[in-house]
């Protein structure tokens, strides 16, 4: 595995701690992506009967999925465990590493008891200081659909400026909406945060 990308590590904030996945973490993270705003926000269903039908048990292949996220070179998938009750309530991943451009892509999801409390936005911190100062990175982007504001609101905190709209690229119940594409640069994370150094 390469040295950039290992050992997967453990970040410790004040609310959370971003820590690779163990087999415990399987069951809890079935019952998160079969949530209902989960399930539209990231677009993995395209209708309410679909939510409907979304199974909140772990078969074989989220077993096989969450058991593997730890030996995968180019990504980085951490659980999100809250500190006030040492459960997980979410995931945060650096993937589609572009070696060549040496860029990454960003996504993140939260389930019902990691909301509206600042969890993710200190998750988010936490992995994209990891992706640039760490990793060494120089572009992490990532897409979001419009009818997300709080993700919205949460990746503009940490830095992400909006360079494109996909628009009507998604439709949920028959409803089109936009897809935003946002990104941050290493130079834009450390004026944003307070870094000195290159990349």
């Amino acid at each position: 595995m390469s040295s950039r990308w290992a050992p997967k590590p453990t970040l410790e904030g004040d609310l959370v701690v971003l820590r690779p996945f163990d087999v415990a973490d399987v069951d809890v993270m079935a019952r998160i992506l079969a949530d209902p705003e989960v399930l539209r926000l990231t677009g993995s269903v395209t209708s309410t009967e679909e939510i409907h039908r979304a199974s909140p048990l772990a078969d074989d292949r989220t077993r096989e999925w969450y058991a593997s996220r730890a030996q995968v070179d180019g990504r980085l998938d951490l659980a999100v465990v809250d500190r006030a009750s040492d459960t997980v309530v979410g995931e945060v991943v650096l993937n589609e590493f572009d070696p060549s451009s040496n860029s990454a892509n960003f996504r993140t999801l939260m389930g019902p008891e990691g909301r509206g409390r600042g969890l993710g936005t200190e998750a988010a911190r936490l992995i994209l200081g990891h992706g640039f100062e760490v990793i060494g990175l120089h572009r992490i982007g990532l897409d979001v659909f419009a009818f997300n504001p709080r993700a919205r609101h949460v990746y503009a905190t940490v830095g992400f400026v909006v360079e494109g709209v996909k628009r009507d690229a998604f439709a949920f119940d028959g409803e089109y909406v936009d897809e935003i594409w946002m990104s941050i640069l290493a130079d834009e994370w450390r004026q944003h945060h307070g870094r000195p150094g290159t990349d």
